[in-house]
């Protein structure tokens, strides 16, 4: 459709005198020198004063606070305000010169655009982030027609609204960072410049002396450390952090909560937009568990230091002692193993109690297991249930292992119808007395000589006034009385 269809009644140089003068208005509105604008309307034609004053469209659109421009149906710039000069960072000859594509970024201008194309069907807003020099800013683009008597154009504004999203986020964020301050297995702590607390997490509250909010942190939190240690008193915790320092796991004691607790101290500087140290925060981290851990870890560590010195002097003594009595290497052999295999049973039955004691019917069972079927008739265990240290239940399975072996060879295990009943009784405080018997195998007459195994016997359970072993040969069967230590 051209302008002879729309105004047929028109000659053709009517026609462009026409376009010369809306061409002419078109100049004269960019430039500033028009006086007036008629829009026309569907019953009559509205003007437009375009005349610098307090009621022109100039004015109106310099008073406005945020920024605005109008374009024509080419996008060219038919005026911008100062205000939207200042939001994109250029000057109202640039924007007259470029336009306004060339003022944003490439992403911006493609929103710009598309939000101008879809203002055809009404006022239309979109939003999107203008970076320009290093800074971001969240504008807000709203575009509508303008009725031109020409044409129509395009009346748009620029909001900003980074403040306003600024603001949120760090609502968000303040609500999302007491969230973690509040869910912290750990205590926190955030104090202020003056050292003042004014947030603690429920886990600090436990720690403190009393209601920590709005107090000194040394006053609430009067920790205590090492003699020697770089801190000496909490206040200089607060004052390292004001100076944008930081200390990491500094070992402190809470001795006003009973009972005591052993912390672990860390403080770093709270850091503000612009690194701004607006105060500090302090993590208490109770490691009392750890630290009893670790101590019982050390005790155990002496302890089996301890047992296994003790046990290889053990193994020296009953490799020394055996090899003395025996007639060649494979008799020292068979006696070695089975003495080292009686000590390692006793030391079984230890491990599975965590060394707390042992249980005496456990060791004659586990003793004779090698031999004998305990539970059956040829042995007898009366009155045998009495724990017992780890040194004298090792002794003890060692007498009980030489007996055992003397009874398999010798005694009455060495026939069908022989039997050992071994009978446990008190034998006054702190004292315990057993009876080994054996009885139904050959007649037993006393050894020519003392051998490893009856000095084994006789010494091994001696610890004090009253304790020790005695062996006797009868002729109806060997009888061993010994008293041990009772008690774990």
């Amino acid at each position: 459709m051209n302008d002879a269809t729309l105004y047929p009644n028109l000659t053709v140089d009517q026609l462009r005198r026409r376009l010369a003068e809306a061409e002419e208005t078109l100049r004269a509105i960019r430039d500033g020198d028009a006086d007036a604008l008629v829009v026309r309307a569907a019953d009559e034609d509205m003007v437009f004063a375009l005349a610098a004053g307090e009621d022109g469209y100039r004015a109106i659109m310099e008073a406005m606070d945020i920024g605005a421009i109008a374009l024509d149906g080419r996008q060219q710039v038919l005026y911008a305000n100062a205000a939207l000069c200042h939001l994109l960072g250029c000057s109202a000859a640039a924007l007259q010169r470029d336009g306004l594509f060339a003022q944003l970024d490439p992403v911006s201008a493609q929103v710009a655009q598309r939000t101008i194309a879809q203002a055809g069907e009404g006022r239309h807003q979109s939003q999107f982030v203008q970076n320009h020099k290093g800074a971001s800013r969240h504008l807000v683009i709203t575009a509508a027609p303008l009725p031109l008597g020409f044409g129509t154009g395009c009346a748009l504004t620029f909001t900003d609204v980074t403040a306003r999203i600024e603001a949120a986020a760090a609502r968000e964020s303040e609500r999302i960072s007491r969230a973690v301050l509040t869910s912290a297995n750990e205590a926190v702590v955030v104090c202020d410049p003056a050292g003042l607390v004014t947030s603690a997490n429920a886990a600090a509250g436990a720690l403190a002396s009393g209601d920590p909010a709005g107090r000194a942190f040394a006053e609430a939190f009067p920790l205590e450390f090492p003699i020697g240690g770089a801190i000496l008193h909490p206040e200089e915790l607060v004052t390292i952090a004001n100076d944008g320092n930081a200390i990491k796991g500094l070992e402190a004691t809470v001795t006003y909560r009973q009972p005591p607790r052993a912390l672990l101290v860390s403080v770093a500087p709270l850091r503000l937009s612009g690194e701004e140290i607006g105060g500090s925060v302090v993590t208490l981290v109770d490691v009392s568990e750890r630290k009893d851990i670790e101590k019982r870890q050390t005790l155990l560590m002496h302890e089996l230091d301890h047992r296994v010195k003790n046990t290889l002097a053990m193994v020296i003594s009953i490799c020394s002692r055996t090899a003395a009595g025996c007639a060649d290497i494979d008799d020292f052999r068979q006696r070695f193993v089975r003495r080292i295999q009686a000590l390692a049973a006793t030391h079984n039955l230890l491990t599975e109690t965590s060394w707390a004691g042992v249980d005496l019917a456990a060791v004659i069972k586990a003793e004779l297991a090698p031999y004998v079927a305990s539970a059956g008739p040829r042995v007898i265990i009366r009155a045998m249930d009495c724990v017992v240290p780890p040194n004298v239940g090792i002794a003890f399975g060692l007498v009980v292992h030489e007996l055992a072996t003397n009874a398999v060879k010798y005694g009455a295990l060495s026939r069908e119808s022989g039997t050992v009943a071994v009978t446990g009784s008190l034998a006054g405080p702190g004292r315990f007395a057993i009876t080994w018997q054996e009885r139904g195998g050959p007649p037993v007459s006393p050894p020519s000589r003392s051998g490893f195994g009856q000095t084994l016997i006789t010494r091994s359970l001696k610890s004090g006034d009253g304790t020790g072993a005695e062996i006797a040969f009868d002729r109806e069967g060997v009888t061993c009385r010994m008293v041990i230590p009772a008690g774990s």
